[in-house]
């Protein structure tokens, strides 16, 4: 599934942001990931004997499933086939070169009618600081560095899951404001969720010293409540099973035995020929 496209994330970067992010964790986002998760869990007839947990699994969804095995999300994930009735694919998928590819190898993981459940970044998160230092060092240098990682849009990730070969696919998402007296808070929650700047294209040198003094002016300008800076977290969550003849499947077209208009209780107008 691996493609020949550039690489996306600096893989070895990404690693250091989430380790450093120990140090200092932020994780209100993986506190109401997790709870969400729960939630969704709760709502399905049946127990997890084998889960498995993939990606940036940090304590609040460790603790779902304490002896659950954890394992990085790498580009080749190291599993063994039909061995989990659960994976859970934890804050990884947005930074993945091949999101594609790490959901075949999640749902190979599987056994059948085993459930894949993703949550991550979407695209809706961080748009006022993306906008906000565009602005700022489009005036102040004249061009644009690769500073805030692109996220997909909802209404292309449900398609990935059935790319990947996953039953009943479902993507839905929640939305998080939180306010922020400075730019220099956010990003410093932003450091402690391990989600700074590892993309692979990113500037190496260090950004102008008024870069992020500019990148606020322009923040409380246009995304502020007077007091406080605006920002947006969008949580994304991608649930698939791993196909089983179990499963409902969609009726042969030209099958119905019974009528539309009978079934919705109302009169059948024929068309009329010209």
């Amino acid at each position: 599934m691996m493609s020949d496209a550039p690489n996306l994330t600096d893989r070895n970067a990404l690693g250091l942001r989430r380790a450093r992010a120990k140090r200092h964790p932020a994780l209100f986002l993986h506190d109401e990931a997790a709870a969400e998760i729960e939630e969704r869990l709760s709502e399905v007839n049946k127990s997890y004997k084998a889960p498995l947990l993939v990606g940036h699994a940090t304590p609040p969804l460790r603790l779902l499933f304490p002896n659950a095995p954890v394992i990085d999300d790498t580009d080749k994930l190291r599993i063994k086939p039909r061995v989990h009735d659960l994976v859970i694919h934890a804050f990884g998928l947005h930074w993945a070169d091949d999101p594609v590819g790490q959901m075949v190898q999640s749902r190979l993981a599987l056994q059948p009618d085993g459930l894949f459940l993703g949550v991550m970044l979407g695209g809706a998160t961080l748009e006022e600081l993306r906008a906000s230092l565009a602005q700022a060092e489009s005036k102040l240098t004249g061009g644009l560095s690769p500073r805030v990682l692109p996220m997909a849009d909802i209404r292309d990730l449900g398609g990935l899951l059935q790319r990947a070969g996953l039953a009943l696919p479902v993507a839905d998402s929640r939305k998080l404001t939180v306010r922020y007296p400075d730019l220099a808070t956010l990003v410093s929650d932003l450091r402690g969720m391990g989600e700074t700047n590892a993309l692979a294209a990113r500037h190496k040198a260090m950004p102008r010293r008024n870069l992020f003094a500019e990148a606020e002016k322009v923040y409380r300008a246009h995304f502020s409540d007077d007091r406080y800076l605006i920002a947006t977290f969008e949580l994304v969550f991608l649930t698939g099973w791993a196909p089983d003849t179990s499963q409902p499947q969609p009726l042969r077209p030209g099958s119905a035995k019974t009528r539309l208009a009978r079934a919705l209780g109302v009169p059948e107008t024929p068309l009329k020929r010209d």
